[in-house]
């Protein structure tokens, strides 16, 4: 186990959990390629929407942190990376500061976004907030209830796609859903990858996600299902030309496909957590083919 300083900056490092950045990243460079092809994009507010996307993504790892500690969900027999607070890396009055201030920076963020956006920006901004918090805080835990998935699509596909074109073009049209439902479905095997190997933990903690409703082998054909129409939905940028966006995120699906089936052959303990890096590292990739095939 990792020797860590209390409330050290190392310590803050690691419960940020740097690796799921890549899932913010990903919307966002899509939203600033659709506003590249269609004449809107400007630096400013795209730099602003990522900093914007990275501050709810650590927000949220620290909410989460916190509060699966609180409600006894980080066990000892717990199977994914250590969380700071389960591991003594960060004290409870600690992580409520560090939650506070991360929450307070991305709302400055948002305030900033305004003047872009303009005044509608308010309610997506509030909702990102409260939802953050609603995941696994609250009489109602949507994650505890089955509503990750859900929540995926909304707050890593729709809201940040969607929102970063807005901001730039103001206005939305069909090409913005579909790479809004694309990344969200791509990011969304990222949960579902955790949600597999946490099947028994989650199981005795209540955590009723859809892996847990339905079984293992489910879990795993969403998996996969997710990945394949993540790549599907792309064929629609063939209605404007972009036979680059077509393509390039096809590549994506050859490493989905080789991951799967490393996935089925482990299929349960810590080894997943290999899973877990190559799931991160191809839907990176996937964002990457995305953004690349749009501008191309």
């Amino acid at each position: 186990m990792e020797t860590v300083q209390t409330n050290s900056f190392k310590a803050w490092v690691l419960a940020a959990r740097p690796k799921t950045l890549t899932a913010a990243t990903i919307p966002v460079m899509a939203g600033c390629a659709l506003a590249y092809i269609y004449g809107h994009f400007q630096i400013l507010p795209a730099t602003l929407c990522l900093l914007f996307a990275f501050l709810m993504q650590i927000d949220s790892n620290l909410i989460n942190d916190l509060f699966d500690f609180l409600k006894g969900s980080d066990r000892e027999d717990r199977l994914g990376p250590e969380r700071a607070c389960a591991q003594g890396w960060i004290t409870i009055k600690a992580m409520k500061v560090g939650i506070a201030v991360t929450t307070g920076l991305a709302a400055i963020t948002g305030l900033c976004l305004l003047y872009f956006g303009g005044w509608e920006m308010i309610p997506v901004g509030i909702a990102c907030l409260l939802f953050a918090f609603l995941y696994t805080t609250g009489p109602y835990p949507l994650a505890y209830h089955g509503w990750g998935d859900v929540l995926v699509l909304v707050f890593f596909g729709f809201v940040p796609v969607g929102c970063t074109y807005y901001v730039m073009a103001h206005n939305w049209n069909m090409s913005v859903t579909m790479a809004s439902l694309a990344c969200g479905l791509v990011i969304d095997t990222l949960l579902m990858v955790n949600n597999f190997r946490d099947r028994k933990q989650d199981a005795v903690s209540g955590k009723r996600t859809l892996v847990v409703r339905f079984g293992a082998r489910a879990g795993l054909i969403l998996y996969f299902l997710l990945g394949l129409l993540a790549c599907w939905c792309c064929f629609y940028f063939i209605l404007l030309g972009k036979l680059f966006a077509v393509v390039l995120p096809q590549i994506y699906l050859l490493l989905h496909i080789l991951t799967t089936v490393k996935m089925a052959k482990i299929n349960h303990g810590k080894e997943l957590n290999r899973i877990l890096g190559e799931t991160s590292r191809n839907m990176f990739i996937f964002g990457l083919l995305l953004a690349l095939g749009l501008i191309l």
